[in-house]
């Protein structure tokens, strides 16, 4: 019976989305920086939900999301060569009970109590950890990728069936590319006595 439940819901909000968000999702701008610990990225995403996604986050179904960092080094005898391909899931969700939206990033929590407080906190990306030190050569020149996608694999069954044919569950930024010097990393702070 609970399936069914699901299964309706799920036809409800596909059909529900028929008017997509007037403006796409971007990256305004990222960029890596370096660390005593290695190289972290810093990002701001503008996140812009369609109706059938806004609905689905006001019913109280989890939105996951990757954020998806490519990096390369430029060859000029051969393809780029992959440095790193690294994900970070983060999950948005309208807390029912409390009648706040809850945004997880990483291993951070944080509340929010609006969509739009929601959405900017999703879409700011601070000191992501993203390389250890030393994983880059200093001065040497790299590519970089970024974007964020919707994860629709973590739907629940019904919807993600659904999702599959529908581009009412889409949400994915362009790839935003850039190119960079790796700069040398600071040197650690010396223990304190």
């Amino acid at each position: 019976m609970r399936w069914l439940a699901g299964l309706l819901l799920g036809c409800w909000l596909v059909a529900a989305g028929n008017v997509h968000a007037a403006d796409k999702s971007l990256i305004s701008q990222a960029a890596l920086r370096a660390t005593p610990q290695g190289y972290v990225l810093d990002a701001d995403i503008d996140i812009a939900l369609n109706r059938t996604l806004d609905d689905a986050l006001s019913k109280g179904i989890n939105l996951h999301f990757l954020l998806e960092l490519e990096l390369t080094r430029p060859r000029s005898w051969w393809f780029a060569e992959d440095i790193a391909e690294v994900q970070r899931k983060q999950r948005i969700y309208y807390h029912l009970l409390l009648r706040r939206y809850v945004v997880e990033t990483g291993y951070t929590t944080r509340t929010a109590a609006n969509l739009s407080e929601a959405l900017a906190q999703l879409g700011k990306v601070e000191e992501w950890q993203v390389l250890e030190r030393g994983a880059l050569k200093t001065g040497q020149r790299y590519d970089a990728r970024l974007r964020l996608r919707l994860d629709t694999a973590q739907l629940p069954k019904p919807l993600s069936i659904g999702a599959v044919t529908s581009d009412k569950w889409e949400l994915a930024t362009p790839w935003y590319e850039w190119s960079f010097d790796a700069p040398a990393p600071p040197s650690p702070s010396p223990p304190l006595p």
